[in-house]
């Protein structure tokens, strides 16, 4: 049909237009995203809005990856989760993209979702455009800025918080972090509770500010209506949005929460390996609702609080275990001693290794011996683990039976050097040893490179008790070097003598001297009980901390205060030259630290002879005793006994004779000697005039 008057009017080749020319002249493009094949479609429209080339992009949306940054494509990908989760039918969102050039650019999408019968979603259709003109000096812009500089400084606290949170190695350290007002509450939370799951029910561990906890809810059972119970039971965070809501969802917990002012809560469970160890729960009171980003870091959050809460019980449990295993290694019981008083305490160190690593090797023994006399060891084997416990329980027994069966104090840690180094271990220990005599005071001290005793008089005062050395056990062994000197000591009644390992003393950024020096003030200005001192120096050592264990034992002579004779006992086994030799060390030392250096030759010379005759002449052992006696004279005896009930006897040697002389002399050296009957054995005792002490 034909136009009157006018020409032909012409139409579009097809009515109504197809979309596409319609979206690319408003600079949009268009998507087709299949959920099911993980297909992202985009038409060239799109494709320019990306600054894409042909062949840049597979139809897989992490090829995006060069366009998209990292933030941005996180903020979308939880924007759409959050949109399929809900329900909802479509999402928009303005992102930002990075141009070929590096040149960023502001752009826009809305999706719209398409699901089947059931509701599942199967499709995502939708368009993106260039909105950098829209967004340019605009309200929107000012406001996406806003939130993006929001959205950063709530990362950077999440960051902050999980950061300290890789320090926290007990429960207590991960609450005090979550606590700290410059932690968490710098995400607008105005109250914070955690409670940990045990044995079916959750225990508030953590609630802050102090006082905000709910009556009732300490404990809990998982199937109460909490929102703590709920998010355990559904391993589910809980977003409360309003007032209204909480109230309606949880009338038990609302009226106790209404003086708060709460606007919106958010509860997280606390998972580990698909485990729920406890829950988390944020209260505000300035805010109503969150926005994807906020969820996702607040689940985030979630995440890093549980794995250190794990990591914080697994560190807890293993140092329970590691110091029950070290006080089955340590004596169940110290026995109570005749005429001292006796303490002992041990310190597990905090140690800053692996979990498990919180056990050492540091130890003390109390050992009762015949004749009044006690032993008292202190001693550290090398290393901090298991295995340096084990070596320790082993090396604290022998110590033990070394020296009940009688041996010197050289002898008992000569022995224990050679056991320890045929041990199947490359640890070595350090250890002292003292035998006190408890009726006289006189003490034997041996030391394997350990630290000296500190002697405590009865005044208060403190100082060093110097004793020489050897080398640390295992070593002394390996080197063939097992001379270890004997120091002799006299404890007078009233004085304490206190051994420990150098846990009580090192001091981070001081030497050695400067931590002996504060131990000895501490000890100075204690208290005189030893039980209360004990304590008094394990308290400070508490709350210095530090990574090494501490062992300590006090030992403290009771009686009057009052100088008191010598008294000094050995015992010499058949077949062993290394006790006869620590003997005659002994005998050496005791005889000049008694004053009677004059005559130390002689009295050396004259037991020496006595001890020989025993293990030569009998079949058993020499029990050799020295002491002062105090008279009209003043006067050091010697007495050797055996089981043997054959007497002595003087005889003169021929001039080829190799024996005979014994006795001659012992009776042209002392001043006077003797034999004497003791029970099925007898005694040969002879006495030298001393000069008396000024």
């Amino acid at each position: 049909m034909a136009d009157r008057g006018g020409s032909p009017l012409s139409l579009p080749q097809a009515w109504p237009a197809h979309p596409d020319p319609i979206l690319a002249l408003n600079r949009m493009g268009s998507f087709d995203w299949d959920l099911d094949t993980g297909l992202f479609h985009m038409d060239a429209q799109a494709h320019e809005i990306f600054d894409l080339r042909p062949g840049e992009y597979d139809g897989h949306p992490e090829s995006l990856a060069t366009r998209v940054p990292p933030t941005e494509a996180r903020r979308l990908d939880a924007l759409v989760a959050q949109a399929i989760k809900d329900g909802s039918e479509n999402y928009g969102a303005y992102f930002r993209i990075r141009r070929r050039d590096g040149a960023p650019r502001w752009t826009h999408t809305q999706g719209y979702i398409r699901r089947d019968g059931t509701g599942r979603p199967r499709r995502i259709i939708g368009i993106v455009r260039d909105a950098t003109e829209e967004l340019r000096d605009s309200q929107a812009r000012v406001d996406l800025t806003a939130q993006d500089e929001a959205l950063r400084q709530q990362t950077n606290v999440v960051q902050t918080t999980t950061a300290a949170l890789a320090h926290a190695r007990t429960v207590q350290d991960v609450i005090d972090v979550l606590k700290d007002s410059h932690g968490l509450t710098h995400l607008g939370a105005a109250s914070l509770v955690v409670g940990l799951v045990e044995a079916g029910r959750i225990r508030l561990v953590a609630e802050g500010p102090e006082g905000s906890s709910v009556p009732g809810t300490m404990v809990t059972r998982i199937d109460e209506p909490y929102p703590m119970s709920e998010v355990v039971r559904t391993l589910t965070p809980r977003f409360i949005e309003s007032p209204e809501e909480f109230a309606e969802q949880y009338p038990i917990l609302w009226p106790h929460l209404t003086d708060l002012r709460i606007t919106s809560a958010a509860y997280l469970p606390l998972i580990v390996q698909a485990r729920p160890i406890g829950a988390m729960g944020l209260l505000y009171d300035d805010r109503r609702g969150f926005t994807p980003e906020e969820q996702n870091l607040l689940v985030a959050l979630g995440s890093s609080i549980a794995q250190s809460l794990q990591r914080a019980m697994f560190y807890e449990q293993e140092k329970d275990l590691a110091e029950g295993l070290q006080q089955a290694m340590l004596p169940r019981s110290i026995p109570s001693v005749p005429g001292a008083d006796i303490a002992v305490r041990y310190r597990a160190g905090g140690a800053g290794g692996s979990l498990g690593r919180d056990i050492g090797g540091d130890w003390y023994d109390l050992i009762p011996l015949p004749g009044g006399r006690v032993g008292a060891v202190i001693g550290d084997v090398q290393g901090h683990d298991t295995h340096a416990a084990a070596v320790m329980g082993q090396l604290r027994i022998v110590l033990r039976a070394y020296a009940a069966e009688g041996h010197t104090p050289a002898t008992v840690m000569a022995r224990a050097s050679v056991f320890l180094d045929e041990l199947d271990t490359e640890r070595f220990a350090t250890c002292l040893y003292a035998e006190a005599d408890l009726s006289t005071g006189v003490v034997q001290l041996v030391r394997a490179g350990h630290i000296d005793p500190l002697l405590r008089l009865a005044d208060g005062d403190c100082r060093r008790l110097p004793v020489e050395g050897g080398l640390p056990l295992g070593l002394s062994a390996e080197f063939g070097r097992l001379e270890y000197p004997v120091t002799i000591a006299e404890l007078h009644p009233g004085q304490a003598l206190l051994l420990c390992t150098d846990g009580l003393i090192e001091q981070p950024g001081a030497d050695l001297d400067e931590g002996v020096q504060a131990l000895r003030e501490l000890i100075r200005k204690g208290p005189e009980d030893v039980h209360d001192l004990a304590n008094r120096l394990i308290d400070v050592a508490e709350e210095r901390g530090g990574d090494d264990d501490v062992a300590l034992l006090v030992l403290r002579r009771r009686g009057r205060s009052q100088r008191s004779g010598g008294r000094l006992q050995q015992h010499v086994g058949p077949g062993d030259p290394q006790a006869l030799r620590a003997a005659r060390r002994t005998i050496r030392a005791a005889v000049r630290a008694w004053g009677a250096g004059e005559r130390s030759d002689e009295i050396e010379l004259v037991a020496d002879e006595l001890i020989t005759n025993v293990l030569l002449h009998t079949e058993g052992s020499a029990i050799v005793t020295l002491r002062i006696l105090h008279g009209h004279d003043r006067r050091l005896r010697v007495e050797v006994e055996d089981s043997s009930s054959a007497l002595p006897r003087m005889r003169e040697a021929g001039d080829s004779g190799v024996s005979g002389r014994g006795l001659l002399l012992v009776d042209r050296l002392t001043d006077v000697w003797g034999v004497e009957a003791r029970g099925g054995g007898k005694a040969v005792w002879c006495e030298f005039m001393v000069r008396r002490r000024d």
